[in-house]
């Protein structure tokens, strides 16, 4: 079955030419060879404010460009986010989007009077989220517990009501050699073709 995929590339440097750079062209090969259509936006070509406020966040009118990310992001069946691991989380740029572009009356409800917020906004759509790191996967997942993944994973995606939502950790990036670089494009590929 066709579906639409969203390809969100979250490294935040702009010229690319990064392995996560790679990795989003062989997902997205593989999606269009699979017969999925596929849309692409580069967070780091964005030009937005962060948020600041409470308020803003709250009951402010998001920037025409984060406007028409969500239009993109709803229309989309299926989410792939990528990125670097920076200081143990995503970096800055791709938080402060995610901020913009998740916001209430879109990814989730108002805040409540007794202080909760009702999720579900982005139900029906799945996701794949790919983080790329200097350190071996295997130390980022158990000596760490993986914990900026699990929590865009828990406290983001899923809240907003996206599920499932797959992850693929990419250790050791720059030591890579060609073979391994080879078979983790393989891999996106795949799972491209399978818009999983």
């Amino acid at each position: 079955m066709s579906r639409r995929i969203l390809i969100v590339q979250g490294h935040p440097d702009p010229a690319g030419s990064h392995f996560c750079h790679a990795l989003a062209d062989a997902y997205r090969v593989g999606a269009e060879r699979g017969g999925h259509a596929v849309d692409c936006v580069e967070v780091a070509m964005l030009d937005f404010p962060l948020l600041r406020t409470k308020e803003d966040f709250e009951h402010g009118v998001a920037p025409p460009v984060i406007a028409a990310v969500q239009a993109r992001m709803a229309a989309a069946d299926h989410l792939v986010f990528l990125y670097p691991l920076w200081m143990g989380d995503m970096p800055a740029v791709l938080k402060g989007f995610l901020e913009q572009c998740l916001r209430p009356g879109f990814a989730f409800g108002p805040q409540q009077p007794d202080g909760n917020r009702q999720g579900g906004g982005l139900r029906g759509k799945s996701a794949h989220v790919v983080v790329t790191m200097g350190m071996p996967a295997l130390i980022y997942r158990w000596y760490f517990g993986a914990h900026s993944l699990r929590s865009f994973r828990s406290n983001i995606l899923r809240f907003a009501g996206i599920a499932p939502v797959r992850s693929s950790l990419v250790g050791r990036v720059e030591a890579l050699k060609p073979e391994a670089r080879g078979k983790w494009l393989a891999r996106m590929a795949e799972l491209g073709a399978g818009a999983r």
